[in-house]
């Protein structure tokens, strides 16, 4: 018996939820939906990302999110994933990138640049300018995205944000999606539309992907059939059988 497996097969276990923030925010953001997810059950943990200005890369935060994890997690212990903004981007490299596919099981993005925003250009940081439309770091990490189809993806975007230009930079072809109408990028985290679809999406039942087969017993498999076959066919009785029948058909 395999305990982290067996862990992670269990979707009636509640996971501890980790939130992650975006650019020049604070986990301070993550106030109301902290408190709404624990008053429902869920154990929930949150990180100041340093420095939150952008001048360090993305694959350095989300190295950050892996120490964090390492450190305040059991090996054995699945974990979901919320990250709001530039903090989806910083999941998905964790997720992707960093191993933590083998630990995550839910992955919610809330108003992320999944595919580059243009106020990316307003800021001469080397994180906002990897958050820019056709970046090489986006256009890597998009190049996988069935990795994400492993876990239970969710992403939840808002048409009216101002922050992620376009909007629809936030949408994925993969996973599910939900959009709620939401005036301010900001209050994605707090809107109470926003905050049910995050639970509707926390209770999901965990995605089922079928058991590999490994190329051994396909070998055997193969190999065992052909025996099968072969044996009756070389017969003589069995051959003696067969033209007999042939023969009345034939008649």
């Amino acid at each position: 018996m395999n305990p982290v497996i067996d862990a992670m097969n269990n979707s009636t276990l509640r996971n501890p939820v980790l939130l992650i923030h975006g650019i020049f925010d604070t986990k301070a953001i993550f106030k109301t939906m902290t408190s709404y997810l624990t008053q429902r059950g869920w154990e929930v943990h949150s990180l100041n990302l340093v420095p939150n200005d952008g001048r360090l890369g993305l694959e350095r935060l989300a190295q950050q999110v892996a120490d964090y994890i390492n450190h305040t997690f059991s090996s054995e212990q699945p974990i979901d994933l919320i990250g709001f903004s530039m903090g989806g981007i910083v999941s998905r490299y964790y997720v992707q990138r960093l191993g933590g596919i083998e630990r995550i099981q839910r992955l919610i993005t809330i108003s992320s640049p999944h595919h580059g925003t243009l106020t990316g250009y307003l800021y001469p940081t080397l994180a906002a300018s990897q958050m820019r439309s056709n970046s090489p770091f986006l256009q890597d990490l998009n190049q996988d995205l069935e990795t994400l189809n492993r876990i239970n993806f969710t992403s939840i975007w808002t048409p009216y944000d101002g922050m992620i230009v376009p909007a629809q930079s936030s949408q994925m072809p993969i996973g599910q999606e939900f959009t709620v109408n939401v005036l301010v990028h900001a209050w994605m985290v707090s809107d109470p539309k926003c905050l049910v679809r995050v639970e509707e999406a926390l209770n999901a039942p965990l995605k089922t992907l079928p058991t590999p087969v490994s190329p051994t017993r396909v070998s055997r498999a193969v190999s065992f059939s052909k025996k099968a076959i072969a044996k009756p066919l070389m017969d003589s009785k069995f051959r003696g059988l067969f033209k007999q029948k042939i023969s009345k058909l034939l008649k």
